[in-house]
């Protein structure tokens, strides 16, 4: 009974509701069970067709759920609304990277905006690497404190 109820559900959770709620009706009429007229198998599974039937209409009349996420919807309300958000972190990351000093901006440029190595971005400055890792890490954390600064504006 739950492959058929799966099968024809494609959801293993509600196929087992389905198949739960045919076991209970069998219990509650044990005598449609007993009366002779064809076998017990044959029964159970209509009565879970039946059930299926029965959820199938009553979640196609009911209108569609509305996403949580606008992203999923993909109207364009959506995407103007994912365009300005990234419209908007990009101006805030840029006014963020003004503030920083010039040293800061330039391992920032060579390590993320080129997508270099420690030591390619050291080579191209023309610094040690040590140098180029604490000037990122510092960098990064300047960066941070300006972008909170700007969002709590």
């Amino acid at each position: 009974m739950l492959v058929y109820a799966t099968r024809l559900l494609s959801d293993r959770a509600a196929a087992e509701d389905v198949v739960q709620e045919a076991l209970i009706r069998a219990w509650r009429h044990p005598e449609v069970l007993t009366n002779g007229r064809g076998s017990v198998r044959g029964w159970l599974l209509t009565v879970v067709r039946n059930l299926v039937i029965d959820r199938v209409r009553a979640r196609d009349a009911r209108p569609p759920e509305v996403a949580d996420d606008l992203a999923t919807l993909g109207d364009g309300a959506a995407r103007q609304r994912d365009h300005a958000d990234a419209v908007a972190a990009s101006v805030t990351v840029h006014a963020a990277l003004g503030g920083l000093s010039e040293e800061h901006r330039a391992v920032l440029e060579q390590v993320y905006l080129h997508g270099r190595t420690l030591e390619e971005a050291a080579a191209a400055l023309g610094v040690p690497k040590g140098t180029v890792k604490s000037r990122s890490f510092y960098a990064l954390r300047a960066l941070r404190a300006a972008m909170e600064r700007g969002e709590s504006r």
